[in-house]
């Protein structure tokens, strides 16, 4: 059991890693196995340049949680915040300036870049539910 407010975001994040690294890895497979069949070899590179990009962006989710885990819990939450916020609009920003790349299928690279960050913000949720973290934590030198 987590003893101080850090150790519950690392335990977190360990578990958002666990949880979510399958389910994300085989939408990517099926992205660019869909996208081939669809759009040939430019399908494949744009389900696969989603997908890179979409697990870079989830990891940075974790980077973030690892960088911020000491920090003042409301800071944390700020950081959270912000890096969704943050996130978002790097994918949307990474989506424009692919639109017009010709070796990328657009529609591979869209829907594949969706689904992983669907599914691993899914998979987030799912490893907070089931792991095992206090909702608050009394320090024992207090009592």
């Amino acid at each position: 059991m987590p003893r101080s407010h850090a150790e519950s975001v690392l335990k977190l994040a360990d578990a958002m890693l666990r949880y979510a690294l399958w389910p994300a890895l085989a939408v990517v497979v099926a992205g660019i196995t869909v996208g081939t069949l669809v759009a040939g070899v430019e399908g494949t590179l744009g389900a696969l340049v989603g997908g890179i990009v979409a697990f870079a962006s989830s990891f940075a989710t974790l980077w973030l949680m690892r960088k911020t885990a000491a920090m003042n819990p409301m800071l944390v939450m700020a950081a959270a915040l912000g890096g969704f916020v943050g996130k978002m609009l790097v994918l949307l920003i990474v989506m424009m300036l692919l639109t017009d790349v010709s070796v990328l299928h657009t529609e591979s690279l869209a829907y594949t870049m969706l689904g992983v960050v669907v599914v691993w913000a899914a998979m987030d949720a799912v490893a907070f539910r089931r792991t095992k973290i206090p909702t608050l934590i009394v320090d024992s030198g207090d009592q």
